[in-house]
């Protein structure tokens, strides 16, 4: 069994929970799922321009893992660009501030099964 994954620090959400190439359904696609972590990693290094070291600093892991992140993001982005998939980007995890807000207002509201939270704030990078 591999060693467990640390917490990732995870700044950004991405404004749409999927990509996909445009007139097809998305019942008629695959599906590609980029993990929160790889869409940060994109993020620090391709969008911000960010050296490796600094990033993975700003992500909370080792210099080596952020290289691998990368490098799994970017082929996952270029196969679901070539091939014709579609990007699923549903976040499975809140920045660490949000996550704390959500803790405090999920543990003082009682809500039914049916209605879901929805945060309005969002934060620009």
């Amino acid at each position: 069994m591999g060693r467990p994954k640390i917490q990732r620090k995870i700044n950004c959400r991405p404004a749409y929970s999927c990509f996909k190439p445009n007139g097809i359904p998305m019942t008629e696609l695959t599906s590609i799922f980029l993990a929160d972590d790889e869409l940060e990693a994109l993020r620090l290094v391709d969008m911000n321009g960010m050296q490796q070291l600094a990033a993975a600093h700003e992500l909370g892991v080792s210099r080596q893992t952020l290289g691998s992140i990368v490098s799994r993001a970017r082929q996952k982005v270029a196969q679901a660009l070539v091939t014709g998939q579609a990007l699923d980007l549903q976040s499975t995890h809140l920045p660490h501030t949000q996550r704390q807000a959500k803790k405090v207002l999920s543990s003082s509201i009682t809500q039914p099964k049916n209605v879901a939270i929805v945060e309005t704030e969002t934060e620009e990078h």
